[in-house]
């Protein structure tokens, strides 16, 4: 939000996904968060930013960044400048949480919980 950190990536995520976990609707803020995740290589930030439990944070006005682990980066498709609008879901995740008036994305596969489990 306040241009502190700055973050890009490069080339296509390696997956796409919405996800309806708790975690997911509180750092969004809304019913579910649609995400991209990245390998770590593809992945540039500037500025100093904090993290918490993998999750990372702009420590000057809170904004949540992305979340960084062994596997790659997953950041949230509309915190980027140019929101990439051609990519799609290809998977649902927590799908047990998500809202009764939301309806499933045609052709993603679904998962009560997360990847691992149908």
């Amino acid at each position: 939000m306040c241009g502190a950190v700055r973050y890009t990536v490069r080339g296509e995520p390696f997956h796409v996904g919405r996800c309806h976990c708790a975690d997911c609707r509180k750092r969004s803020g809304s019913t579910y968060t649609v995400y991209g995740q990245w390998p770590r290589d593809a992945f540039e930030s500037t500025g100093e930013y904090a993290t918490y439990d993998n999750d990372s944070f702009c420590p000057r006005c809170g904004s949540r960044l992305f979340l960084l682990d062994e596997e790659g980066v997953e950041l949230q498709l509309g915190s980027l400048d140019d929101a990439p609008f051609e990519l799609r879901p290809e998977a649902e995740i927590w799908i047990k949480r998500r809202e009764p008036w939301l309806h499933e994305i045609e052709g993603a596969s679904q998962h009560r919980e997360n990847r691992l489990q149908k």
